[in-house]
C-alpha cells in the first residue's frame, strides 16, 4: 500500500565555506536539463559562476541547503527584504537522483514557514524548463505574471552583463512567477 507522507525535509544555513560546493551541485542539477533541452554541446556552466556569485552576495541574500535525514539534497537561494516583505526565490534546485520524491515542494513549504511575514513571493525560470513550470504552478501556487523575450525583455538583464555570452542566454526568454500570500 503506498502512502502519500511527504517527505521530512529541513533547512540549514549555508556556510561561506560551503558556498563553492553549492554552487557546483546547482549547476550539475541544471546541467541535466539544458543537456535534455539542447543536446550535449558545452554550453559552460548554467548559470554561470558570476550569476550564481551574484545570486550569493544580492542584498537580503541567504542560502540554505536542503536536508533529508541530515543529508543535503538540494538547496535554495532566497532574497529576503524584511522592510517590504515583498520575497524572491533566486535559485533552487533538487538534485537530480532525489527528483519526484516530493522534496521540491516539502522544502517550498519549509521556505513559506521560515518566512510567514511574506507578502509576495517571485521567481523566474527559463521557457524550456517545464518540469519547473509545472512545479511552481500547479504544485507551490505562483501564477505565471509576465513572460520575456526579445518582444518584451526582462528591464533588469543587460547583455553585456553575462560574463560569457553564453548563447542559451540570447533569448531570454523566460516566465515571471508570483505567489500573493494570504493573510487571513
Amino acid at each position: 500500500m503506498k502512502t502519500n507522507l511527504e517527505p521530512n525535509v529541513t533547512l540549514e544555513l549555508a556556510k561561506k565555506s560551503d558556498l563553492p560546493e553549492f554552487r557546483k551541485k546547482l549547476q550539475e542539477a541544471f546541467a541535466i536539463v539544458v543537456t535534455e533541452a539542447f543536446g550535449d554541446a558545452d554550453h559552460g556552466p548554467i548559470p554561470s559562476d558570476h550569476d550564481v556569485q551574484q545570486s550569493f552576495d544580492a542584498p537580503g541574500a541567504v542560502v540554505y541547503h536542503i536536508l533529508q535525514e541530515d543529508q543535503k539534497v538540494g538547496g535554495a537561494v532566497l532574497r529576503i527584504n524584511s522592510e517590504t516583505n515583498y520575497n524572491y526565490l533566486d535559485l533552487f534546485y533538487v538534485s537530480p537522483e532525489h527528483h519526484s520524491q516530493g522534496i521540491g515542494l516539502s522544502a517550498w513549504k519549509a521556505i513559506e514557514a521560515k518566512y510567514p511575514e511574506t507578502i509576495r513571493w517571485e521567481t523566474g525560470t527559463p521557457y524550456f524548463e517545464k518540469r519547473n513550470i509545472h512545479f511552481y504552478v500547479n504544485k507551490c501556487g505562483f501564477q505565471i505574471v509576465e513572460f520575456y523575450n526579445k518582444y518584451h525583455p526582462e528591464p533588469h538583464m543587460h547583455r553585456d552583463e553575462c560574463e560569457d555570452n553564453n548563447p542559451l542566454l540570447e533569448d531570454e526568454d523566460f516566465f515571471r512567477f508570483e505567489k500573493v500570500m494570504n493573510k487571513d
